[in-house]
């Protein structure tokens, strides 16, 4: 178990790595002035050369290939350069010298915002409580009703009520999480706004000029349906079909046969067989909803990381959108890397190699 587990975190280093080389090539073409981004176009050339200076933009494409891996790895190596300034950059936890190299134990360091001058992780963290509290309200909300109508048209197969559920269940994976969230802000937060109460667009936290911040939590139901509709579906249809296969195994007809009751039968040996494979897509949906949430917090304006990378993008601010990107990029590959264990303990017939 622990070198199938060294191997994928392996594995996941490397998948991390291309992300990242991906991501600087990719806006290194596709913005080759990004000094103009940061400091608008006209400038004085003084100006100019001191904020390439700044960030390395006055270097060859493999040097600031470099001081960008720098400059996100956990450990960076430098020269005997000005130490004062090395530790208002990268803040490290720890310093040593090896063969006259300064080494740095460090956090990531995505760079500031050419519009704040806020370093980038410190708007991520603070921008990614609402895309989590987003995405478990949306995981919850998908997997406790997709259980449910799942079980329900397993044990009522080819009745009205399996069929209306398979149907609802194929036309919600069929619609995009934008289309609806636009469809849900305009009925509740529009047309039914009086009888609903819900806003077409809010976070779930405001500023009051006079007590300060307060919490809107109504604000977080449409967008969290509007997120958990697909992947309700999906477990709906998963629960369905992993509940019919059970249920026509051997182990269900033996104890059928030896009198136990269709309750029993459903909760202690159908249901723990059933819902190992929804678990496991549970946890890989829950990644997809940490790195789909962009849109549908765009369209109900609620404050998350993608807002943040939106807005970024909208502004050309690229250290908050190549961050952005490289943080979801961890955290899916992360997730994926604990789901694959999971996955294999619940299911003893998956073989480790």
């Amino acid at each position: 178990m622990i070198r199938f587990i060294l191997k994928r975190i392996l594995s996941g280093f490397f998948i991390l790595f291309s992300v990242i080389t991906v991501v600087f090539f990719l806006f290194k073409f596709s913005f080759p002035n990004p000094e103009n981004m940061a400091i608008g176009q006209r400038t004085d050339q003084a100006t100019q050369h001191s904020i390439k200076k700044e960030f390395g933009l006055d270097q060859p494409t493999y040097k600031q290939y470099l001081f960008f891996l720098n400059d996100i790895s956990l450990i960076s190596f430098h020269d005997k350069t000005d130490q004062e300034k090395l530790n208002q950059k990268y803040r490290p936890f720890l310093k040593f010298y090896i063969f006259n190299t300064l080494i740095l134990v460090k956090k990531p360091f995505l760079r500031k915002s050419f519009q704040s001058r806020i370093r980038t992780e410190q708007l991520i963290k603070e921008s990614f409580k609402g895309t989590l509290i987003l995405a478990l309200v949306s995981i919850l909300f998908a997997s406790f009703f997709g259980i449910i109508l799942g079980i329900t048209a397993g044990i009522q197969v080819n009745s009205f009520v399996d069929q209306a559920v398979v149907f609802i269940s194929t036309l919600g994976i069929s619609i995009p999480s934008f289309f609806s969230a636009i469809i849900l802000a305009w009925l509740f937060g529009y047309v039914f706004h009086d009888i609903t109460g819900l806003s077409m667009s809010g976070s779930w936290i405001d500023v009051d000029p006079f007590t300060g911040r307060f919490y809107q939590w109504k604000n977080l139901i449409l967008p969290a349906i509007a997120l958990g509709v697909r992947p309700l579906s999906i477990f709906t249809l998963l629960t369905r079909s992993s509940m019919l296969e059970t249920l026509n195994q051997d182990f269900i007809k033996t104890a059928k046969s030896k009198g136990l009751d269709s309750k029993t039968i459903l909760v202690k040996h159908a249901l723990p067989n059933a819902l190992n494979p929804v678990i496991t897509a549970i946890s890989g949906w829950f990644a997809s909803l940490l790195a789909g949430a962009f849109f549908v917090e765009y369209i109900f304006n609620w404050r998350g990381l993608g807002k943040l990378t939106i807005e970024a993008l909208e502004m050309n601010d690229l250290p908050v959108v190549m961050g952005s990107i490289l943080f979801v990029g961890f955290l899916f590959i992360v997730i994926n890397i604990i789901v694959d264990i999971i996955y294999v303990k619940l299911d003893p017939r998956i073989k480790l190699r």
